[in-house]
């Protein structure tokens, strides 16, 4: 399981050390406070005394900026696993972690698959404490009498997760109750379940139809745009998002005017999209991709 000292993590930990299976912790420190590789030892100390093992610590640098840290982390989880040869990883996300990415999806504006949040099964890796609440876990580590840590760069509110988790959603829960964010991550279960049936759909319709027009034109556009995306994705570009979809739809003509021009529509530094007769074809630097 990840491990960052705080009160959700080590909670996952003290129950997890509670269960007949064994469980290892991995501990990744970010050196991006003065104290964080103090913070790293400690946290690795109080696994180790919960009956964690194997305790795993990796230091790494990147940026404070969340994606970079977030990309670092997973890369040191993606390496314990392959270092300690298990299955599934654990995190300790919880019902209010979830609230604040299902706002941010809304701020994102990127429709269903956005406000699907963070899904407890993906991969290698679960999510065991989406049902339970930040004051919850908590109050675990309080009855296990085990300390956790505070990360400093939580208060800062220049970062939007901040500013939802201390300003937005107590702003939300005073107006409208504390059932806000149970509210908000219900939302998140069942649009995850639609995506999931769009995704399925869509994958159906590519398998049978490529990215043809005509046949695209009879799909409804939720799932016509899916294709087009996972098109692009098959193909090889990255982060095909909103934006990036929407460009794609426009070039077939998938739910707003088709545009005049053919192509080609940038989708990273390799992977272009163009319209050729009556499909939508990506080209990568020396090839071409029908779909």
């Amino acid at each position: 399981m990840g491990v960052s000292g705080g009160a959700d993590s080590l909670a996952l930990a003290i129950v997890a050390a509670s269960l007949p299976t064994a469980f290892g912790a991995v501990i990744v420190d970010h050196g991006l406070q003065a104290d964080s590789a103090q913070v790293a030892q400690q946290t690795a100390q109080t696994c180790r005394e919960l009956g964690l093992a194997p305790v795993l610590v990796f230091r790494v640098s990147t940026s404070s900026d969340e994606a970079s840290a977030r990309a670092a982390r997973y890369e040191q989880f993606e390496q314990a696993l392959a270092q300690t040869g298990a299955q599934q990883l654990l995190l300790a996300h919880t019902r209010d972690d979830q609230a604040e990415q299902v706002l941010l999806g809304l701020l994102r504006g990127s429709g269903t698959r956005s406000l699907a949040g963070m899904p407890a099964e993906r991969g290698p890796y679960r999510r065991p404490l989406l049902e339970l609440t930040r004051e919850q876990t908590e109050a675990i580590c309080q009855d296990a009498a085990v300390e956790y840590w505070e990360d400093p760069s939580n208060a800062d509110t220049s970062y939007r997760r901040n500013l939802i988790r201390h300003d937005v959603l107590p702003f939300l829960r005073e107006q409208l109750g504390e059932h806000v964010s149970e509210a908000l991550a219900r939302t998140a279960s069942l649009a995850a379940a639609d995506a999931a049936a769009l995704d399925l759909w869509a994958q159906e319709a590519k398998t049978a139809h490529g990215t043809k027009l005509e046949e695209l034109a009879r799909l409804p556009v939720a799932v016509a745009s899916r294709v087009l995306r996972l098109a692009a994705i098959e193909s090889g570009a990255k982060n095909v998002g909103h934006e990036r979809t929407q460009a794609l739809c426009a070039l077939g003509g998938i739910g707003v005017p088709k545009s005049k021009s053919a192509g080609p529509v940038q989708l990273d530094g390799k992977i272009s999209a163009f319209r050729r007769s009556s499909v939508i074809v990506f080209t990568s630097t020396g090839s071409t991709t029908h779909h």
